[in-house]
Order: structure tokens, then sequence, then C-alpha cells
């Protein structure tokens, strides 16, 4: 236990500056985002800018291609949640047959972007890699379109995040991922409150 312990010290200690500033502004992400703050899409856009670069290294080309693709949802959700304010438009709840189809969709679409890249890339996690890359694709157009299940998404994705981490030694990410599991509670607590009194008001979005 106590050399589990050392090595962990040790695995932060070596932790790049670039890893540190791309994680506390992925916190500052989440923690704004919960709150309906438009300044969480400029956190966004550096801390992924980071990512992108950091994920290349190890070998997760999904995972980089999808830090460029947040890279321009933040400055679409930017758009998205000033043009909102300005209709002055809440949260939405998707169905539940809306999710019922679209999960099976993404993991089938996953398993063959992964046999696709299994020519070019020898990673052995290319499935997660996909199946991450596909789910947070959609789950960050549900958060730019204030949709409450959004936050449900991400508790899965974050602890599959934090195992594809953890299994290419970015442990600091690895830590980040599994405290956004929290913050997604959080998120979720904070939205479905909201959403219920828009609910009570207007009546279903």
């Amino acid at each position: 236990m106590i050399e589990l312990v050392q090595q962990f010290v040790n695995q932060i200690a070596a932790t790049s500056l670039a890893e540190w500033l791309a994680v506390v502004l992925a916190l500052a992400y989440v923690w704004l985002a919960a709150r309906q703050n438009s300044w969480c899409w400029l956190c966004a856009f550096v801390s992924t800018s980071i990512y992108t670069w950091l994920f290349w290294q190890v070998t997760l080309p999904f995972q980089a291609a999808l830090n460029v693709f947040y890279m321009v949802m933040a400055v679409y959700g930017y758009y998205q949640w000033g043009k909102e304010s300005s209709a002055d438009t809440g949260i939405r709840s998707w169905p539940l047959w809306w999710h019922l189809l679209l999960i099976p969709a993404l993991w089938l679409a996953a398993l063959g972007l992964a046999n696709l890249a299994a020519s070019q890339f020898s990673s052995q996690h290319l499935w997660l890699d996909a199946s991450i890359q596909l789910f947070s694709v959609i789950t960050t157009f549900m958060v730019a379109h204030k949709v409450l299940q959004n936050w449900l998404y991400w508790v899965v994705i974050d602890i599959a995040s934090a195992y594809l981490c953890l299994q290419t030694g970015l442990l600091l990410s690895a830590c980040l991922f599994l405290g956004y599991v929290g913050f997604a509670v959080y998120g979720y607590w904070q939205w479905n409150r909201e959403w219920e009194g828009q609910y009570a008001t207007e009546g279903p979005h």
C-alpha cells in the first residue's frame, strides 16, 4: 500500500506543467457549465487545445481528434448560449426512447471506427477510445443546447475516460475524470432543479 501511494505521488510530481494547466482549466469549465456561466467555453477552448497535443503524444488518436472537436464546440457553445440567453430559452429534456435508439447506434459506430483505425494504430484501447469520442461529441452538443440528460452521459464517459487515461500513464488526467463524475452529479442536480421549475410553470419542452 505504501509503495502504491509513493508511486502515485511520484507520478503526480512528474506531471507536466501543460497537463496541470489543462486539468485546472477543465475543472473550471465543468464548474462554470454546471452554473450555466458562459465563461466555461473559454476555459474549455484552452484546456482542450492542450489536451489535443497530450493525447497525440500517447497514441490516442480519437482522443486527440475529439479535443480538436471540443475546441470548435467551445466557440459554438459560447455562441449558442449567448443566443439562447437573448431568447430566454431554458433547459430541455429529451424523451427516453431517443436515448434508447442513440446509445446502441453510437456503440456500433464506435466499433466500426475502431476496426478502421486498427490498420493505422496499434493501441489496444481503440474501441474504448472511439466510443468515448462519439459519445462525447453528441453529449457536447447536448451541453450546447442545454439538454438535461447530458450530465448522465458524462458520468459514464468520465469513468471510461479515467480508466483510459490510467492505462496510458496520464495519472493526473485520470484523477481529473474521476473528479468530473462528482461535478456531473452536481450539474445534473442544478439543471434538473431548474428544469423542474420550468416544467411546472411552462409545461414540457
